[in-house]
């Protein structure tokens, strides 16, 4: 959570629960004491009237104010210090040949096996099994439009079998590998585009299902956004059987409370689809923050990375990123607008 240099107050809020996703951002002092902390600092909590706060540890001691020894304010922390393991254990992921063992990662980053296995996941939000996979995805993806060959693509992005990759190639392409190379070549994406309260919206679905919501005020762009998303790809326009789906979206958007029972075709990282999962399971009506979702799963510190996932949703408001705001009720960013946001919002609370 990104803090204004002008809310004291949430600083101070942080202080009080000892929140340590304040820690690096901002310091506190205590005048009656002469030192200054960080807000997760366990000592007793002084009165709010002697309370300061400052940018940075070297603008605390410029104020006069000396490191406390409690939460050793000058020195890294530790969770500074797992961030920094947690990242370097990722880049060797990214740059080795060969995947490598829970067991050879926590050695090479000091850990043990159990330690670094639960640091990793609240630090990412994933394990390492599953942020090597996407990484292997994300690499065999650009390896497809690049190498001279599906097979060289395949071992190039660090997988040791045709027949292993093949297997989940659906799961993580959308399609087959060859179909993918060729931009979505042979791949059939349906779509209709209507018109809603909120302006116009298009929904696209492949054979597994809806693969999109978009919403905006220009059709054709929403279209070439389509396009840009698979440029090989057969567009086909809505038949009879798909304008029924089209309108199945149309009453969820006008009518949320009926619910969206409908197969989605859902792309993403592990990480941003236990975020969108989160998403889903959000009732009508109601809002969560982005603490509130990292919280759920299981990682505190990944606020930024939910607010990424949110801002990579492709299928609106059946994947309801609109229901999450800031931590102190206020909305915040919304890739289809802050109005369309406000009015989904209203709609759902039958306002």
């Amino acid at each position: 959570m990104h803090i204004s240099t002008q809310d004291d107050e949430t600083r101070w809020r942080m202080v009080m629960a000892r929140d340590h996703a304040g820690d690096g951002q901002f310091f506190y002092s205590v005048k009656t004491t002469g030192v200054y902390c960080r807000p997760s600092c366990a000592a007793r909590l002084a009165r709010r009237e002697n309370v300061g706060f400052h940018a940075s540890q070297e603008d605390a001691e410029r104020a006069g104010f000396r490191p406390c020894k409690r939460c050793k304010p000058d020195q890294q922390s530790l969770a500074e210090e797992h961030r920094g393991k947690i990242v370097a254990a990722c880049r060797l992921i990214e740059t080795a040949d060969v995947v490598p063992h829970l067991g050879e990662l926590a050695e090479w980053v000091g850990l043990s096996r159990y330690h670094f296995h639960r640091v990793f996941k609240a630090v990412t939000g994933v394990t390492p099994k599953a942020y090597a996979d996407a990484h292997r995805a994300n690499k065999v993806r650009d390896q497809l439009k690049h190498s001279a060959s599906v097979t060289e693509a395949i071992y190039d992005a660090g997988y040791n079998s045709n027949g292993r990759f093949y297997a989940k190639s659906t799961e993580v392409l959308g399609m087959t590998p060859t179909n993918y190379r060729a931009g979505g070549k042979n791949t059939g994406i349906r779509f209709a585009i209507g018109e809603c309260f909120l302006g116009s919206f298009l929904v696209a679905a492949t054979e597994k299902g809806v693969c999109a919501i978009l919403l905006g005020d220009d059709p054709d762009a929403m279209l070439r956004e389509l396009q840009d998303r698979f440029p090989n790809a057969r567009l086909i326009g809505g038949d009879g059987d798909f304008e029924t789906l089209v309108a199945k979206v149309l009453s969820f958007i006008e009518t949320p409370a009926k619910g969206l029972d409908l197969p989605l075709d859902i792309r993403g990282t592990a990480f941003q689809q236990r975020v969108w999962q989160a998403l889903r399971e959000i009732p009508a009506g109601t809002t969560v923050s982005y603490t509130d979702i990292a919280d759920r799963l299981g990682s505190p510190n990944a606020v930024r990375a939910v607010a990424g996932a949110c801002a990579a949703n492709n299928i609106g408001i059946a994947i309801p990123c609109h229901r999450v705001v800031r931590k102190d009720g206020n909305l915040s960013g919304y890739y289809w607008g802050i109005e369309r946001k406000r009015k989904l919002l209203q709609r759902e609370a039958g306002e």
